[in-house]
């Protein structure tokens, strides 16, 4: 799917806009969130620089997309104010997303779940599959 955000930044200086959190995910999981654009910070690229870089190299780009577009979504019951987006390429990639007191949304980190703990969170109902 074309990026309608563009492509995003690897070494930005300042925030950006990495997607926007859809009014029905919000009701699908009953969350209390804005449905407001998402920001990346240049700390979290770096973070996925150091310990994800095959998953940045491959995935980076992605981001906007996977926001968009998820097969899966749920919650971290340990995290409150959070949301959790899977999309299904060649690994299941899952970006969570927070809400900062302050009241704006951010991408946290994005990583890669087996296909057993895709199916576990499935069946346990942490996740929940999405309509296109």
């Amino acid at each position: 799917m074309n990026n309608p955000i563009g492509p995003l930044e690897d070494n930005p200086t300042k925030k950006q806009v990495v997607g926007t959190l859809r009014q029905d995910i919000i009701d699908l999981l009953n969350l209390k969130l804005p449905a407001a654009d998402i920001l990346m910070y240049p700390g979290a690229i770096n973070h996925i620089k150091k310990g994800h870089m095959d998953i940045f190299e491959q995935y980076f780009q992605s981001i906007p997309d996977i926001i968009s577009n998820p097969d899966y979504v749920g919650t971290n019951p340990t995290v409150p104010n959070s949301v959790e987006l899977v999309k299904v390429f060649e690994d299941n990639m899952l970006i969570a997303v927070k809400l900062d007191p302050t009241g704006y949304l951010y991408f946290s980190s994005i990583y890669d779940i087996t296909p057993g703990k895709l199916q576990n969170r499935l069946d346990s109902g942490r996740l929940k599959k999405i309509s296109p």
